[in-house]
């Protein structure tokens, strides 16, 4: 007489990550998610390991959730994971301040943004 199973978020043959509070802006963090979408999870891995931006392991960490949460959760095969999409959103702003000149205030405003990674499964043609 319990509740019903909740349906699932994502398809079949998806798997999702969600990172929440990163510590940059959403416009930094999107020029990251923009490298990885569309590519394969092992070709995805190593532009983000070597990537010269701060918030790429992050990122990395998050899609190797995601890749984790495919493989234990769904039964995917990892070979043949995609990054379907890898988007981006707004989280809370800190506001900060600085004085300034003649008894002004200078406004520092100090962003947070999430992030959300789905990987598919797709069937190489032969």
């Amino acid at each position: 007489m319990g509740q019903e199973k909740n349906p699932r978020r994502v398809a079949e043959n998806e798997a999702m990550a969600k990172l929440r509070m990163l510590r940059t802006s959403p416009q930094k963090l999107n020029l990251v998610a923009a490298m990885i979408r569309g590519k394969k999870v092992d070709r995805a891995l190593n532009v983000l390991t070597f990537s010269k931006k701060r918030i790429s392991s992050d990122v990395r960490k998050c899609l190797q959730s995601a890749i984790a949460n495919a493989e234990n959760n769904h039964n995917l095969d990892v070979d043949e994971l995609v990054v379907a999409e890898a988007y981006v959103g707004k989280n809370l702003t800190l506001k900060r301040g600085r004085p300034r000149a003649r008894g002004r205030f200078g406004r520092i405003i100090k962003p947070f943004s999430e992030l959300t990674i789905k990987v598919r499964q797709v069937e190489e043609q032969a």
